[in-house]
């Protein structure tokens, strides 16, 4: 009794600390970092400065997690990746290979979206946001990341998708991506690859009648499903893979519809080794919920897995996974 006793405040006092045992093999991480501003070049302004305490916080938590391959999601986008290569230069062990992943979100869409007679809002671009970039995502990786074997979706049709919810009075030429879809192509020391398959989708809410942040929401996790499954026009990934990211919906709590989570986590090609944890906290109403996932495919060997202690840089928990290739 006193053996479990001690080896329960020992995990306690390892998750309280933010610090996260190192299993062999290779650890994959996730985090919305929320780290986002205003306008474009705020943020590499802000890093450069070195006295900005949420990069620091940031900064701190990255390097307790000790990841192989970190996804980020809530930093903004620069063509350039200086605000990447700055945060990244902030850290202890800085990584090795760096890839922005070029999201949608401020990018103008041309139409008025939310129907109230503008075109040029944050709620009017493809992915909302107050300018192109805001709130992209990135890796981080210590291996070698192959551009030529990687691809994204981020101009996939909504409309294209098989059996699509997409509103009536949403545009035919409206992508499916918010924010992205992006397939990055990592070698393994061994010389195998491995693709971590990266998105953040739209949040399920504010929104009107027709619910089209819900049923895009729902699309753009269904995407993966139907991609996987070898339902599109699209070559499937091949395994080994890991799909990591937000898709902004518990299968069990909050709005929206859970049925394209659901039927995910639920996928013989998959394995949820996380489980039903929670991976965020809004407070109020809405309250703690499981947003982020990290699923490995039924290849991969995991041997580890949890989440980091919660901090004042994000409302968002790191997330990690040991896996042996």
């Amino acid at each position: 009794m006193r053996a479990t006793l001690f080896k329960f405040l020992t995990l306690c006092l390892v998750v309280l600390s933010g610090q996260t045992a190192r299993a062999e093999g290779l650890r994959i991480a996730f985090w919305n970092v929320e780290l986002t501003r205003k306008g474009p070049g705020l943020l590499l302004r802000d890093i450069l400065r070195q006295s900005d305490p949420q990069v620091a916080t940031i900064a701190k938590t990255i390097d307790s997690l000790n990841a192989d391959l970190l996804v980020l999601a809530g930093i903004d986008f620069d063509a350039e990746g200086l605000a990447l290569a700055a945060l990244n230069a902030q850290l202890a062990k800085p990584f090795a290979h760096l890839r922005p992943l070029r999201p949608n979100t401020g990018l103008p869409s041309g139409f008025d979206l939310d129907g109230n007679g503008r075109r040029d809002e944050a709620r009017d671009a493809i992915g909302f946001g107050t300018f192109p970039g805001q709130g992209g995502m990135a890796l981080l990786s210590t291996l070698p990341i192959d551009e030529g074997q990687s691809r994204d979706f981020n101009t996939y049709l909504w409309q294209d998708l098989p059996g699509n919810l997409r509103p009536s009075n949403m545009p035919a030429t409206l992508p499916l991506s918010t924010t992205g879809h992006h397939d990055t192509a990592v070698t393994l020391q061994d010389g195998q690859t491995l693709r971590l398959l990266t998105w953040h989708a739209t949040t399920p809410a504010f929104d009107g009648p027709d619910d089209r942040n819900g049923r895009r929401n729902y699309d753009e996790t269904a995407f993966w499903l139907a991609l996987l499954s070898a339902k599109l026009q699209l070559p499937p990934p091949l395994a080994p893979y890991v799909l990591i990211g937000q898709a902004n919906a518990d299968p069990i709590k909050g709005d929206g519809r859970p049925d394209a989570i659901r039927a995910l986590l639920a996928s013989p090609l998959l394995q949820d080794a996380l489980g039903q944890k929670d991976t965020v906290d809004y407070g109020g109403p809405i309250g703690p919920l499981r947003v982020a996932y990290i699923l490995p495919s039924t290849s991969l060997t995991v041997i580890g897995s949890g989440l980091a202690a919660p901090n004042e840089a994000s409302r968002h928990w790191p997330i990690w996974i040991d896996i042996r290739p």
